[in-house]
Formats: C-alpha cells, sequence, structure tokens
C-alpha cells in the first residue's frame, strides 16, 4: 500500500487493525469485531485519499475532509498504541495475548475499550458519509504507484553535473590563479537555479591543490553567523570554539589561523550583504595570493563583496539552445545522440518553456527519464506553462518543480517530504534518512523484502528523480545529499499544506504551532542560542509533544524539549552545538518513551541513559556520538535492536543474544571481555563492524583468536574496520580458511 503524504500513517494503521481483527484475537472478540469494521471503513477512505494525492487540486469541502480523515487516523493509531501498551506491552510479547484477556475481565475496563473504541467507529461513519455526500472521491485519478526494485542504484554522476560549464569554468581559474599576491574576492551571481554552486565546485576541486587552507562554507538564507564560523573553523582543521564565543572572538581566531596561510574559501549561496561584513572580517590579507569565491543570486552582494576587484563578477547565463538540448539528452538517454526521432519536436518544446535553467531543464528530464511514452511527454509539455521562458521567476521555477512533485509516486512523497526535518544547506547521511523512514513506516515491506533495502532504492529513486542532489560517496556507492534550497522552499511549502513537518526557529513560531488548529505529528527545532525560546517557550513546546511522532532538534539554543511528554514518539534526532551548552544531557525519559524505533544524539556533552531499557522493545536504531556513554546492562535484551553506535566503551556483557544486530561501532576491545569478543561471532546478522582497541587496555593473544575467529563467522560482513594495532591481527585475518565473502571496505 502506498503511503502518501497526507496519509503516512494510514498503512501502519491498517497493518494493525487487520492484525486486531485476525485469528490471533479471537478471543477478544469485541475488540476484534470493531478493528475488522474500522479496518473497512478506512480502506474506502484510503483509496479516497490516494485519487486526491494525485489531484493539481482540491477544492475547500475535500481539503477539509482530507484533512479531518488524516487527523483521525492518527488519533486511531495512538489509541491502538495505547491499548497494546496498557494490556500488555508490544504484540510480539510472549504471552500478551493470554495476558490481555486476563486483564480485560474487569468490567471496568472492558466497557473504557469499547468506549473508546465506539467513538472511533462512529468518527469513521461520519467521515465515510462526508465522503458519499459531498461525492469527494468522484475523480478521474489512476494511482502512481510502481513496485521499485530493490537493487536500483542512484544514477548521480550525470544528474549532478552541468553541460556549458567549459567556458566559465576557465575563466574563473584564470581569474582566481592569476601572479596577484593580494587577497581576491570572486563573485559568481545568477538566478537560482543557474548552478552556481556546481560551478565553483568544480573550480574549487580544480584549484585546491595549490592552496595549503581551503573549505567550502555553505551559507542558509537566515544564517547565526556564531554557528557559521565554527563551522568554517572546524572545516580549515582548527578545534572549534563554544559557540558561547563572542563573535569578535571567531574571527580574531580565524584571522590568526589564516594569516601564515595560503587559503582558498568558497563561501556559497551569500543573500546579504552585512553577513558578508561579517565574514569578510576574518579573512586577512596575507599577500600569499589568497582567494575567497562568492556564490549569490543578489547583484548588491556580489558587486559589495568585490568592490576592491569590480572586474572579479562572473555573471552566470542561461543555457542556450545547443547546451540546454545537451543536458536534456544526456539526463534521459546518456547521449544527445540516441534521442528517438520521434521525441524531437516535443522535446524542443519542453526545453523551450524550461527557459535554459539547468535547474528546470534537470528535473523535468529526471521525470521524463522513466516515461516513454509520447502521451506522457505530452501530458507533461501541456502541464509547463510559457511564462517562466518570458520572464524567468522564483515563482516560475517552483511551479517547475511542483510538477515534479505532482508526479511523483505517492509511496514516495512521505520520504521526499520527510527531508524537510532537515536545516538548509546541510549534508544529510542517507542511512540515516533510511532508519527514519523505516521507523515512522514509510516503507512499503513488497514481497518481503528488507525494508533498508527497499529504503535505500527509494533514497536511489529520489536522487534519479533530481528531487535531491548527491553529495558523498565512498567505494562507489552514495552515502549523503543535499537539498537545493528551491526544492527545500517547495518541501516545506508541501508539509505545511499537508501538516506533515512543522519547522520552528523561534519562540514567534512555537506560539504560532500552539495556536494551530491541528495536532503537530513532526517537529524540527532549529534554534539559535539567542532565542527566546532557550526561556520562555518551554511550557508552549511541551503542549506541542504530546502527539509528535519525530522530534528533531538543531542549531546552539540550550533548548532541550522536555521528552517525558512525547508519548508516542519514534524518531529522536537531536545536535546539541557547543560545549557550555550543558555539561550533560539528560536522557532518561525515553524509558517511557514505549514508541521509540529512532534515537541519535550528536552532542559534546556527556548524555545521560536511564538504568534500564529493556521496555524500549520496538527500539532499532540507537547512535550516540558523544564523548562517553555506560549502557545499561539490560540493552542486551533489545531483541529488534539493529544498529549500535556508541562510543568508547566496552562491548555489552552478553552481546550473544542481540542477533538482529547489524551495525556495531565504537566499542573498545581492550575494554571487553573475551567472552564477549567471542560472542561476537554469534551476530550473524552484522554487516558492518568498526571497532577499536584502546590506550589503556590491550588485546592479548587469546583476546585476537577469539576476535579473528568471531570475524570468520560472519558470513554477511560488508564493512570491517579496526582502530589501534592489534597484534598480528591483519595476518591473521587473511589466513582464514572461509573469511567473509562480501566485505567491501576492510581496513585496519
Amino acid at each position: 500500500m502506498p503511503v502518501s503524504a497526507t496519509m503516512g500513517v494510514m498503512k501502519p494503521l491498517l497493518g494493525k487493525l487487520a492484525t486486531l481483527a485476525g485469528d490471533e484475537y479471537s478471543k477478544l472478540k469485541g475488540v476484534r469485531k470493531q478493528a475488522s469494521f474500522l479496518e473497512k471503513e478506512l480502506s474506502a477512505m484510503n483509496a479516497a485519499l490516494e485519487k486526491m494525492e494525485l489531484m493539481d487540486e482540491l477544492d475547500p469541502v475535500a481539503k477539509d475532509w482530507r484533512d479531518r480523515v488524516r487527523e483521525m487516523s492518527y488519533d486511531m493509531d495512538n489509541c491502538i498504541d495505547d491499548f497494546i501498551r496498557q494490556f500488555g506491552g508490544a504484540p510480539a510479547k510472549a504471552g500478551f495475548i493470554k495476558e490481555t484477556v486476563r486483564r480485560l475481565k474487569t468490567l471496568g475496563q472492558r466497557h473504557r475499550i469499547a468506549d473508546r473504541m465506539e467513538e472511533l467507529k462512529v468518527l469513521a461513519l461520519e467521515a465515510n458519509e462526508r465522503r458519499i455526500r459531498y461525492k469527494i472521491d468522484e475523480c478521474n485519478s489512476s494511482s502512481s504507484f510502481v513496485a521499485i526494485d530493490p537493487c536500483m542504484s542512484a544514477i548521480y554522476v550525470d544528474a549532478a553535473g552541468l553541460v556549458g560549464t567549459d567556458g566559465p569554468r576557465k575563466e574563473l581559474v584564470n581569474l582566481l590563479t592569476d601572479t596577484e599576491k593580494k587577497l581576491k574576492v570572486v563573485s559568481i551571481v545568477g538566478f537560482g537555479g543557474l548552478g552556481k554552486t556546481t560551478l565553483a565546485k568544480q573550480v574549487y576541486d580544480e584549484i585546491k591543490g595549490r592552496f595549503n587552507c581551503m573549505a567550502f562554507l555553505p551559507i542558509s538564507q537566515k544564517p547565526n553567523m556564531t554557528w557559521i564560523l565554527n563551522r568554517l573553523q572546524l572545516k580549515l582543521g582548527m578545534h572549534g570554539s563554544s559557540s558561547a564565543c563572542e563573535l569578535q572572538d571567531l574571527i580574531e581566531d580565524l584571522r590568526k589561523h589564516l594569516t601564515n596561510n595560503r587559503y582558498l574559501i568558497v563561501v556559497d549561496d551569500l543573500w546579504d550583504q552585512s553577513v558578508w561584513n561579517a565574514i569578510s572580517r576574518a579573512f586577512p590579507e596575507n599577500d600569499k595570493g589568497s582567494r575567497v569565491i562568492v556564490t549569490t543570486r543578489v547583484e548588491d552582494v556580489a558587486s559589495g563583496a568585490c568592490c576592491s576587484h569590480p572586474g572579479s563578477i562572473y555573471r552566470m547565463n542561461f543555457l542556450d539552445e545547443q547546451d540546454s538540448k545537451r543536458l536534456f539528452y544526456n539526463r534521459i538517454y546518456g547521449s544527445e545522440d540516441d534521442c528517438p526521432s520521434r521525441f524531437e519536436d516535443i522535446s524542443a518544446e519542453i526545453l523551450k518553456k524550461c527557459g535554459g535553467l539547468p535547474l528546470a531543464i534537470i528535473t523535468i528530464s529526471s521525470l521524463l527519464a522513466s516515461r516513454p511514452e509520447m502521451d506522457e511527454w505530452e501530458a507533461i509539455r501541456n502541464s509547463l506553462g510559457t511564462q517562466f521562458a518570458i520572464n524567468p521567476t522564483t515563482e516560475g521555477i517552483k511551479s517547475i518543480l511542483n510538477l515534479s512533485y505532482m508526479h511523483l509516486p505517492l509511496h514516495l512523497r512521505a520520504c521526499f517530504l520527510h527531508v524537510g526535518m532537515y536545516p538548509e544547506d546541510r549534508e544529510i547521511e542517507r542511512d540515516d534518512l533510511v532508519r527514519q523512514w523505516v521507523a515512522e513506516g514509510f516503507i512499503n515491506n513488497l514481497y518481503g523484502q528488507d525494508m533498508e533495502v527497499a529504503a535505500k532504492s527509494y533514497f536511489n529513486e529520489l536522487i534519479n528523480r533530481s528531487l535531491i542532489q548527491p553529495e558523498r560517496t565512498d567505494h562507489g556507492e552514495l552515502l549523503s545529499c543535499r537539498v537545493h534550497d528551491m526544492m527545500l522552499d517547495l518541501i516545506l511549502s508541501k508539509c505545511a499544506e499537508h501538516n506533515f513537518i512543522r519547522v520552528e526557529c523561534s519562540s514567534e513560531d512555537m506560539a504560532r504551532e500552539h495556536a494551530w488548529k491541528y495536532k503537530t505529528r513532526r517537529i524540527s527545532l532549529n534554534l539559535t542560542g539567542g532565542s527566546a525560546a532557550d526561556g520562555t517557550a518551554s511550557e508552549t513546546i511541551a503542549s506541542s509533544l504530546s502527539q509528535v511522532r519525530s522530534l528533531a532538534r538543531f542549531g546552539e539554543s540550550k533548548y532541550i524539549p522536555p521528552l517525558l511528554h512525547c508519548k508516542y514518539i519514534r524518531v529522536i534526532h537531536f545536535e546539541v552545538l557547543g560545549e557550555l551548552c550543558h555539561k550533560e544531557i539528560d536522557l532518561r525519559a525515553i524509558s517511557q518513551l514505549l514508541q521509540l524505533r529512532y534515537l541519535k544524539v550528536s552532542a559534546d556533552q556527556y548524555v545521560k541513559l536511564p538504568t534500564e531499557m529493556q521496555g524500549l522493545v520496538l527500539l532499532e536504531t540507537l547512535e550516540l556520538h558523544i564523548k562517553w556513554i555506560q549502557l545499561p546492562s539490560d540493552i542486551v535484551h533489545l531483541r529488534r535492536l539493529t544498529h549500535l553506535v556508541v562510543p568508547k566503551t566496552d562491548l555489552p556483557k552478553g552481546i550473544r543474544n542481540m542477533k538482529s544486530l547489524r551495525t556495531l561501532d565504537g566499542f573498545e576491545l581492550g575494554w571487553s571481555s573475551l567472552e564477549d569478543i567471542k560472542g561476537l561471532g554469534e551476530l550473524t546478522n552484522l554487516r558492518c563492524l568498526r571497532l577499536s582497541k584502546c590506550a589503556m587496555g590491550d588485546l592479548n593473544t587469546a583476546g585476537v583468536d577469539a576476535l579473528v575467529s568471531s570475524i570468520g563467522m560472519l558470513h554477511d560482513l560488508r564493512y570491517l574496520c579496526i582502530h589501534g594495532q592489534v597484534i598480528d591481527t591483519k595476518k591473521r585475518l587473511a589466513s582464514l580458511s572461509d573469511p567473509p565473502r562480501h566485505i567491501k571496505v576492510f581496513k585496519l
């Protein structure tokens, strides 16, 4: 069943109702009957919603019905989770049915469950009656669901490149590599989507070998200068300062570091002259031939950055007809010579409407690449307006990008919009997205295929459609992505329309959130250190968390959301910047979050976990990038835990019980017992194993024997990395008679 943006909860909800209506619950006759009824009612509503998702416009009545059904479905899902939690824990728990029947024997409990089910039944009946009365689903549409090959790879090399950049690249290289010793700033200016960032990256990669200090620094539309300069320090190899540092201190530290270096820095996507005025103070004039590249859409910003070198402004132009055709055909056919002659005329018509803008051409060609029929091309041509080619505007390109969204299969929409949880100009890890999508229930388990494999194919499909941009690769595998800021604007507008994600950057945003008529299910907090949210928003945000399923927190604010309120949360992703924000981050409340499936925290602080975690029976990912942690001893009882990333601690005692683990990362061999090193060999689902030999401990001969023997039993292992000197390990591994056959990366 497709998981659309509007009904991101419908698939898991219908699955739960089907389970409650099944033979497993035959002794709970009342519950089973109500669940069966609700499943039938919601299936009819879901069919209508899928049709509506494929329509360009909805009338107000249809929109209102859609929104109410969405909210009702979330409430139903929460009700079922409450039922399961109240009467025996997770369904998979041994003896759940027997225990539930026993508890339901009391009259009061039976009545409460019956009353809640009856309320849901009434809501479902009313919603379906409105659907029929207003003929909401009487529209012509067909489902766009297509099963994705789980082995689909990302066609990202051609999609990431541009044509028509050889001349501009050479011109810029000449500007930047002349013999002038004084600091020179070169600006690249042009309309959004022309490829300024791509061109700057090409130039940067070509000339960076001539400099001994370099960085590529993206700037968001609402930049926080302290955070930006901290990030620049890290990119330059400096030890990042605390977010509590004054801006002037950061500037002085950068100047000192750069003074004796020949540096190359790209300041990408600059919007405001005042931001340049602040950043440029960190760039000393050191007569060493240093260079700075600025990309911007604003002519005044480009001129201001190059005030001492007026001739150093490069103005990007739209592609001419020939380069437009090359880019279009290369993306669809791999070569401009392979276009069938019958598509040449319609291609020319479509390209004319794209107006020579690379972002528009790549977006539309990626859409057409999977549509081989002439009538599909004609439909796309007819959907494109003519105004953009005559008068390019931001709104015009947004309408083109929206077309790519409207033709996106339903099952990809929730995954695509979920990218809106991340701030602008972020490198986003593929594995983070994949695991969060699985945790949220966005992935279709067709034909019993592996959920994460399917999720990776979804990621690759979004890359191939040019909806997200490839970023970092390793050994031929794409590991991360970025989102063009214009595409992110589209994502956030759709998120607002469907009440899918709320992004909050200030206390004012939180106040608006508090007044919003619908409950929020996903919140992304991106708060600066000076935000009033630190002192005033705690109560406001706490009241909004009761229905949240996914919570992300970025930025340098001291504010940590009160997790105890997050009763239904599935996904938590926190990044806490600055060493002085908190001495430690208290996560003890997660022991009460029984729906939690994904927890990732990146911080400079210590993290305090609960003393017991075995109640988190649904937890799949625990990833902590922190200073140090002592894991609760009962973590080995989390049967569904698949990815465990924890720094500088010994292997959990009894690790052999964690049979579901695919990723084990960060543990110290020198502190681990011989028994637990042997236990690694029983984790036969492991794909990724990263371990280290700590400085304080040593791995003796018996430990090495146990490690080598264990690794030899891990036949599904793809990635093996062991840090530190471990006696003869490499030689011993090479001598294994039956080593892991699927290893792609092997580092010692």
